[in-house]
């Protein structure tokens, strides 16, 4: 089972949680909840992203995670929207059989979704807006699942 959403409302991690929990034989959920940080004064985040295509996208990395792992359910929520410090932007939750295979898939579909996902950033501080560009430590991050 697998389920990926981009929304713009908020979304419920215990009903993410219970989701996964009904995948069969589970043995280990493994979650990450991604939240808005205030970092130098942000105000606000805006995110956008192509629809149909980022969804595409990042149902090709859930299908490489279940092809390294043996996992039982995937669920990835990604918000969109303006933001603001506090509230939650991605929800990825990973349902195995063992820890091991959900903590690492979850970590590689973050890793992922950080670096190869088509969303776009605008960061709002009082001196302005600025786009988030790309940082080398993120991809690094993604060149160890090679």
């Amino acid at each position: 089972m697998s389920e990926i959403r981009i929304q713009r409302q908020d979304f419920d991690p215990g009903a993410e949680i219970s989701a996964l929990n009904a995948a069969g034989e589970v043995g280990a959920i493994a979650s990450f909840i991604g939240l808005v940080r205030s970092d130098g004064g942000m105000d606000a985040m805006t995110l956008d992203h192509y629809p149909g295509f980022a969804e595409r996208e990042i149902s090709a990395h859930v299908a490489e995670a279940r092809s390294r792992w043996p996992l039982l359910g995937v669920r990835v929520v990604h918000r969109v929207g303006r933001l603001t410090p506090g509230e939650r932007i991605v929800f990825v939750g990973v349902a195995s059989s063992h820890r091991q295979a959900a903590f690492a898939a979850a970590e590689f579909l973050m890793d992922y979704l950080k670096t190869r996902a088509p969303f776009w950033k605008l960061e709002e501080r009082a001196s302005g807006a600025t786009w988030v560009e790309a940082r080398e430590s993120d991809d690094d991050s993604v060149r160890r699942w090679r």
